[in-house]
């Protein structure tokens, strides 16, 4: 593979879940090092195991290391003069230290400069992978059905770590330095809050906006406990709107349809074909790969697809857009750390340097996600089907409905765990469709949340 061209330009990084600048990236990589080899070179089980798959494959082996040297072309050092991720040696040693950390909130306090937030590392595994995905060799590397299962096992041994009380460092942890750039800071903290709050604030939706001033206003919690009464990172991450801060937008309408997540829109494609080339560049829909080859899936073939991506800084759970039965709702094993070809180093501009951020609709076919089809009252609209797809580290997606039970719109279908994503609405061909983005054009760039439970269309 040919040194790629120096990338001018960072591309844009929706949702916020990676910092746009890699300076923080690459000071988080130097402290989890530090961590790492306070460890002792002991791999929890899931890795070691993983460690001993690709040792005994010599295939995968070859694979594993070239992502690293490829992607070292790249980004060869840190702005310290350090190796990035040296090799899957090396990657393997940094996992290891992440199966006890939670994801941090960082801010900016560079000298001279107002006090910005720079993100937080909120998939700390994919800041690792952000370039050897998008190599030739990761592409083919996380393709593998068994890497990608060993993986699986991997994300639900750090779950427990994430839904466990030692997870809540992160939420009220004194404000330390990162690098002399950045701070990290308390989840908890006013800093963080105050972010949290101007993003519910500030998201776009029907009629009036009832998002109070205050985060213990806006969420469900109480200050008066420690840790405002949160359990664990995932407690806090899957954290509720209090009552009437996301009313639904005409309950008793049927022909209006409401955002499932709290998200900012990413496209609508009519006429969406039943297989489709999706490992293109274009990345166009494949409805039965999506829909996981399901019985009902010839019933979308020529609908529409909604697709809207979650904010790190948000809420992650869902919610329906339509009042009807759940007919179907089951969870498909997929892939993790697998981008769209052409959003990797293939791409002439520059890898996607928050992969997989830009590959959103290939994730729809290949990835992990959770799929609930929903019986719409309206006959209108008819069958209808949700899927919330996994990015990355989002290794639990919950349902939390069950076949046969009735939904109003508004009540929830489940959730995210441990990280955010994206989802669509899959609707069947003849359904006439009229969208609401509230002024906001549907691309990666688009800044905005649309509020849960906010009308985004309604039916002729």
């Amino acid at each position: 593979m040919s040194k790629p061209a120096v990338q001018t330009q960072v591309k844009a990084r929706p949702g916020g879940w990676l910092p746009k600048d890699r300076a923080p990236i690459r000071s988080w990589i130097r402290r989890l090092r530090k961590r790492a080899l306070q460890l002792n070179d002991t791999l929890v089980a899931p890795i070691q195991d993983f460690s001993d798959l690709v040792a005994m494959d010599a295939g995968l082996q070859s694979l594993a290391d070239d992502m690293f040297t490829q992607a070292l072309e790249y980004e060869p050092v840190d702005p310290l003069g350090q190796s990035t991720v040296q090799d899957f040696a090396d990657f393997l040693q940094l996992l290891n230290a992440i199966m006890q950390t939670a994801p941090e909130a960082y801010q900016q306090v560079t000298a001279g400069a107002s006090l910005q937030p720079s993100g937080l590392i909120g998939f700390p595994i994919n800041a690792l992978l952000d370039y050897p995905m998008g190599t030739d060799a990761g592409y083919a590397f996380f393709s593998n059905a068994l890497v990608n299962q060993q993986f699986k096992k991997i994300l639900q041994y750090w779950s427990q770590f994430l839904t466990s009380s030692g997870s809540c460092y992160v939420l009220s942890q004194p404000p330390s330095p990162l690098d002399p750039q950045t701070e990290i800071v308390p989840w908890l903290g006013s800093l963080a809050q105050e972010e949290m709050v101007q993003v519910a604030q500030s998201a776009l939706g029907d009629g009036p906006n009832p998002t109070p001033a205050t985060f213990a206003e806006i969420f469900n919690c109480d200050p008066s406990l420690p840790n405002y009464g949160f359990q664990s990172w995932d407690d806090f991450f899957t954290r509720l709107f209090q009552d009437g801060v996301r009313p639904v937008s005409a309950p008793g309408d049927d022909t209006v349809i409401v955002n499932a997540c709290e998200s900012a829109p990413l496209q609508v494609v009519p006429n969406v074909q039943q297989d489709d080339e999706f490992w293109l560049k274009g990345q166009p829909y494949s409805l039965s790969n999506m829909l996981d080859f399901c019985d009902e899936a010839a019933q979308f073939y020529g609908g529409t697809v909604y697709q809207a991506f979650l904010s790190a800084l948000s809420f992650h759970r869902w919610n329906s857009p339509i009042s009807g039965t759940i007919t179907k709702a089951w969870v498909v094993s997929g892939s993790y750390y697998l981008e769209n070809y052409y959003t990797g180093f293939a791409d002439p501009a520059g890898p996607d340097t928050s992969a997989p951020n830009e590959s959103q609709a290939f994730l729809t076919a290949v990835a992990t996600r959770a799929i609930i089809l929903i019986k719409a009252d309206n006959p209108q609209i008819g069958l209808l089907a949700f899927i919330a797809v996994g990015m990355a580290e989002v290794s639990s997606s919950q349902i939390t409905v069950s076949v046969g039970q009735h939904v109003n719109k508004g009540d929830q279908l489940g959730m995210f765990h441990f990280g955010g994503s994206t989802h669509c609405l899959v609707f069947q061909p003849g359904v006439n469709l009229n969208f609401n983005f509230y002024g906001q054009t549907p691309g990666i760039d688009a800044q905005y949340n649309m509020r849960v439970n906010t009308a985004i269309a309604t039916v002729d």
